[in-house]
């Protein structure tokens, strides 16, 4: 249950320089060349699609970013769909069957590693990475997140610079994790027309700080707080808590999320979405947790395409 959820005020506040800030951080990026390598997956391709593994460099020389990218075979120009990652460290198959309804699809890892190796690989990487959240916290400059959201602006690069892409037509879509990205690149870059996302996380960080619940990685609550609970640390938060970056939304968002949610708690969630001064809807799943039903996955695919393809109409089919 709730009590006047569009009324929950995030408890983050945005610095002075937030929009400088990243700005400077995507003109430093814009500077390295992608200098994209695919290499063809013959064994995952399909009839009509080809899959690929890419790696392009992300905001600093040899720092690169891979990820899966599904392209229709037959000639054309098709609109594209930018897959963000939830949380931990795996492998990555593609986004095929979107892929096959004539979208362009590019599903990108974050930790700057191959994404087609075998599960054991990820498992070893377990223990150095389990609290990436918390690497460099105190450092706006070199928190673990900054070379994650520029790498999505570096992703579109990469979308915008393929000859089978229309050229105007994007779309971003992700859950938990993924969510919050998803917001974090609509607001970095104005290429993205539309954004479809579940349960966003890293948003409202600081509300610990406020007895109310704060977001994934709930990098304040009790079990972090002598760690985490530092000036330095919740300043650097809000230059990567996504209520700022919601704020400066301008494009469609479709939204969904459950009040059963532990992970990311709806009144985090409800931060962010109600500082959004965009055309948005929001989707209840009440009884869910930190899941996304089939039914809401197909209802956001449904919608993006519809974004990219259709009329445009806000309201979920």
């Amino acid at each position: 249950a709730a009590f006047e959820p569009l009324s929950i005020k995030p408890t983050t506040e945005m610095p002075d320089d937030f929009v400088q800030f990243w700005d400077n951080a995507k003109a430093d990026a814009v500077k390295i060349p992608l200098d994209a390598k695919t290499t063809l997956l013959p064994e995952k391709c399909t009839e009509t699609v080809d899959v690929y593994h890419v790696n392009i460099q992300n905001f600093r020389v040899n720092n690169r970013l891979y990820g899966i990218l599904c392209v229709p075979k037959k000639p054309g120009k098709y609109p594209a769909l930018l897959n963000v990652p939830g949380a931990g460290i795996r492998n990555y198959s593609g986004d095929i069957a979107t892929a096959e309804k004539g979208i362009i699809t590019f599903q990108i890892g974050i930790h700057g590693i191959p994404v087609t190796m075998d599960s054991d690989f990820y498992g070893n990487l377990w223990a150095p990475l389990n609290a990436y959240y918390n690497i460099n916290l105190d450092d706006r400059d070199q928190y673990y997140y900054k070379r994650v959201y520029i790498g999505c602006v570096r992703a579109v690069d990469f979308i915008f610079s393929l000859p089978e892409f229309d050229g105007e037509n994007l779309a971003v879509t992700g859950g938990s994790q993924g969510g919050a990205l998803s917001v974090v690149t609509a607001a970095l870059d104005p290429r993205v027309k539309c954004i479809g996302l579940y349960c966003p996380a890293l948003c409202d960080l600081t509300g610990y700080l406020y007895d109310r619940a704060g977001g994934w990685p709930h990098l304040f609550n009790e079990a972090n707080h002598d760690f985490n609970v530092k000036d330095d640390k919740i300043k650097t938060s809000m230059y990567y808590d996504v209520v700022n970056f919601a704020r400066l939304v301008k494009v469609p968002g479709l939204f969904s999320w459950g009040y059963n949610d532990t992970t990311c708690p709806p009144t985090s969630m409800y931060a962010a979405y109600n500082v959004i001064n965009a055309p948005k809807k929001l989707v209840l799943y009440l009884d869910a947790r930190h899941w996304i039903y089939p039914e809401q996955r197909a209802m956001t695919i449904d919608w993006l395409d519809n974004q990219l393809t259709g009329d445009g109409s806000l309201d979920p089919k």
